[in-house]
Parts: structure tokens; sequence; C-alpha cells
């Protein structure tokens, strides 16, 4: 699988914007126009890949970003802190497919298009939707739009019990981007599959 992950356009408004990806990649600064590419083995069934904003590291790769940080690091070993629009992947799974989604669950910071570029594939997903400019007064964060879990940290959000329905505040994010996870449970309308070997494209500010 190759994963290519592009910035069209650089709206952090302080430092760089930074792409992260674990468990593969770490991190890279992306100008606009810019694009990375990852080459992700067949046995890694997991990852998910993220853009940050607001960034600004030294020679050595340390320093900060006001979305989406890992520790103060360039390259990532941990997930992103929120809020951050999510990429999730997972290779070959049930009857040979690679599942894929676009997941608010850790909140937005920066519109996204995840889509195949081979394979035969051809259905990918967006949210590009001004989150960011008509967030909830109690999910606004610097440089971001909070999913109500980090905020409220309550089952009803977290779906800690595995039991949960959807809210206000995860409509307000459904209405916006149909194809995303709003909250943890939102897999029928929200998770998408081609068959193993595909390569796919991230882009970042479509």
């Amino acid at each position: 699988m190759r994963m290519h992950k592009m910035n069209r356009s650089d709206e952090a408004e302080v430092g760089h914007t930074e792409a992260a990806a674990v468990p593969v990649g770490g991190g890279k600064q992306l100008n606009s126009g810019q694009s990375w590419t990852i080459i992700v083995n067949p046995g890694t069934t997991g990852g998910r890949i993220w853009p940050r904003t607001g960034c600004n590291f030294d020679a050595s790769g340390r320093g900060r970003c006001q979305t989406g940080d890992c520790g103060g690091l360039l390259g990532c070993t941990a997930y992103g802190q929120p809020p951050n629009t999510l990429a999730e992947f997972a290779l070959k799974q049930l009857n040979n497919l690679d599942f894929f989604d676009i997941s608010l669950v850790d909140g937005f910071n920066v519109p996204m298009d995840f889509s195949p570029t081979s394979g035969g594939c051809t259905r990918g997903i967006k949210c590009t939707a001004d989150i960011n400019g008509q967030c909830p007064n109690q999910l606004k964060a610097p440089g971001g739009c909070n999913n109500p879990c980090t905020v409220f940290k309550t089952d009803q959000y977290c779906c800690n019990s595995g039991n949960c329905e959807p809210t206000d505040f995860s409509r307000f994010f459904k209405n916006r981007c149909p194809d995303a996870y709003s909250y943890p449970k939102d897999d029928k309308t929200s998770t998408f599959t081609c068959p193993f070997g595909a390569n796919y494209r991230v882009v970042f500010c479509p």
C-alpha cells in the first residue's frame, strides 16, 4: 500500500502545518502544494494520519503544535492531542478488504479528503465544511473544534460502556460532514472499503 498525503493550503495562523502518521511515517512539515509519500507494509492492520497546525519545531525536531501535537515531537510515535481531523485505515481485514474512514471523534482542525487512487476503487470521502467557524461555543478550542467527549468526558459522548446514541453535538458534525464519524458508534455511514492493495491519498485543506 502506498499512502500519499498532500497539503494544498497552509491554513495555520501561527507557525507551519505538519503532517503526522502512526504507526509508520512519524511526521513531516508540508508547505502549500507539497506532498509526502508513505509506504505502509501489508502487515500494518491499522493506522492514522492527521494534520497538526500552529507548529514550530527546532532543528532537532522538538517543539509544539497548537492542534494535533504528539508530545512535542516532529516525528510522532503517539497519537495527536485533540482537536484534530483523523484519517484512519485498517488493511487486509475481513474478506481481504481495506477499511478506511475520516473521524471527528477527536474533533476537527483542518478539512480533509481521503480517497483511493488505484485498484478500481473510486469512492472517496471528504470533510470540507467550515466546522471551526460554526463550532458550538462549548466545543471551541484554539485552532479547532473539539468533539464533546474531549470536553465533557461522559459516557453519553465517549461511549465507554459501548452503548450510546447520537446527540445534538454529534449531529452538528454529521450534518456538515455526512461521511465522517461523528461519535464512536457511527459505523454504518462512516466506514468505507476497498480491495486490499489499493493506494490512497489524504489531502489537507482540499
